[in-house]
């Protein structure tokens, strides 16, 4: 007879916990009529002929008699913005639907919008799980978005990405013995704000400004009016020095005002100047992340987030925290 090893249970669900899966909420209506949803990450696909699907709840979940007393239930895959959707319904004792806009199915369970996919199903078949019970439901309708997925992996949540292939000149150069390669994260930033920038290249030549009076106008179509200490504060992780003599040239441009603080407010044509160089920007993002796709636009942010956090020098903050959601 086989010894089964003795599990830490702990250490078990950590290492189940490297298999990264989707999020999803799964949700149906009680005996009462009252809609019941959980988040979830056991679904899974069963078979495509016929079009099956399965989830499992826990035993000693609160909601479990409303799904096992229900003949349809819907499984919702989130969207990768919709984190705080899942960690509302993830917790017990709230009103998870008070404020959800529902939309019309096959059936009367809840149907949650903006989503990367939805499964409507009907209950097939229930199993007894361990402490889980195993629900298989035949999909009845289905759709999908190009809203890319949100992730669980490693006890957090997590953004998918294709895998990237080289960028080399050489699609075959071998560069493992290197000093500097493509893999350095110096060159990687670097070639691809210098390509993004070289976007928007023409009109800031168009409207003479240099990179200096584009990081001084972008800085104060946020934040105005700012002392000339607080801008150089602000500027100071791009190298560039700004002193009370940029300030004035652009004072003589008459893109920027001296106010009575004494402090620096944008003009109506810096103002005017800023926004045209801010669309074109906008206008290069678009194009950029159409080529990209916009799942890996959201890891991209997700990322270079990471990166300026890890970084940051201490650099005063920009955007306050109700713009910044």
């Amino acid at each position: 007879m086989e010894h089964q090893q003795h599990f830490d249970p702990r250490d078990f669900r950590q290492a189940l916990g490297m298999f990264a899966t989707g999020v999803t909420i799964v949700t149906t209506r009680g005996a009462d009529g009252a809609p019941v949803g959980v988040t979830a990450n056991s679904f899974n696909s069963v078979s495509i002929d016929p079009p099956l699907v399965l989830w499992s709840l826990a035993k000693n979940a609160r909601s479990l008699d409303a799904f096992s007393g229900s003949d349809h239930w819907n499984v919702h895959i989130l969207a990768h913005e919709q984190e705080a959707l899942s960690n509302l319904f993830a917790r017990a004792g709230e009103d998870k639907f008070g404020q959800q806009q529902l939309e019309q199915g096959v059936s009367d369970a809840p149907l949650l919008p903006g989503c990367s996919a939805r499964f409507q199903c009907k209950t097939m078949f229930q199993y007894d799980g361990g402490d889980h019970t195993i629900f298989v439901g035949q999909v009845l309708s289905y759709d999908r978005t190009q809203r890319p997925p949100l992730l669980y992996a490693m006890g957090q949540y997590a953004l998918a990405s294709r895998k990237a292939q080289a960028v080399a000149t050489e699609a075959q150069a071998d560069t493992s013995a290197s000093l500097y390669s493509e893999n350095l994260l110096g060159y990687l930033l670097g070639r691809a704000h210098y390509q993004f920038l070289a976007g928007i290249r023409p009109l800031l030549n168009e409207r003479s400004l240099t990179d200096a009076d584009f990081f001084v106008l972008s800085l104060l179509s946020v934040q105005e009016p700012l002392p000339a200490a607080e801008i150089a504060r602000h500027i100071a992780y791009t190298g560039i020095d700004v002193g009370s003599v940029l300030l004035q040239q652009l004072c003589d441009r008459a893109l920027l005002r001296k106010t009575d603080a004494p402090a620096y407010a944008l003009t109506d044509a810096g103002r005017d100047a800023i926004l045209h160089v801010v669309a074109a920007a906008k206008a290069e993002e678009a194009d950029v992340l159409e080529r990209m796709g916009e799942s890996e636009a959201a890891l991209l942010r997700n990322l270079l987030k990471q990166f300026v956090r890890a970084t940051d020098p201490g650099l005063p903050t920009l955007w306050t925290a109700a713009a910044a959601q």
